[in-house]
């Protein structure tokens, strides 16, 4: 019988729980950090359904800790009656000391801000993706844009001419 971890080759790809497809139009991406959630155990549950929103949400630095803002989970139905649920609550994020301060570092002094990228899970593990960012101007959005439906358009003529 084959075991349920191992489905083709050493790792599974991890699975998507929500994205900020925003944030790559907002900003350049210069580093991405995966760090751990702290979560209630109702939380856990919603997630594993897929009802998590993060584009409106960023990150924080406080106290020498991450905190993620405006991470939107909603409340199953299921959800026990002697918990309070909070859908929008602030949650810790788990990162390593090094990569902390690296961070506190680079948003306070080079004018980088944190943004959550994706919300996946990893070995059965919430995990979040963010971003050292800096901001678009105008303008770079627009190239963005058009470079954006030129690809399109190209991607549709490759496929007629077949």
């Amino acid at each position: 019988m084959p075991s349920a971890k191992k489905i083709d080759g050493d790792k599974a790809a991890p699975r998507l729980i929500a994205q900020n497809r925003r944030a790559r139009f907002d900003y350049f991406i210069e580093e991405t950090f995966e760090a751990g959630l702290v979560l209630e155990g109702w939380e856990v549950k919603s997630l594993r359904v897929g009802k998590a929103q993060i584009v409106d949400s960023y990150v924080i630095i406080k106290n020498g800790e991450a905190w993620l803002l405006g991470g939107h989970v909603i409340p199953l139905l299921q959800a026990s009656t002697h918990v309070n649920p909070r859908p929008d609550r602030t949650r810790k994020l788990l990162l390593s000391r090094k990569e902390l301060a690296m961070l506190t570092g680079k948003v306070e002094r080079a004018g980088y801000t944190l943004v959550p990228l994706d919300l996946h899970w990893t070995r059965g593990r919430a995990k979040l993706t963010l971003g050292l960012a800096k901001g678009k101007k105008q303008h770079d959005k627009r190239a963005t844009e058009k470079q954006q439906d030129w690809q399109r358009d190209k991607a549709r003529l490759l496929r007629q001419d077949r």
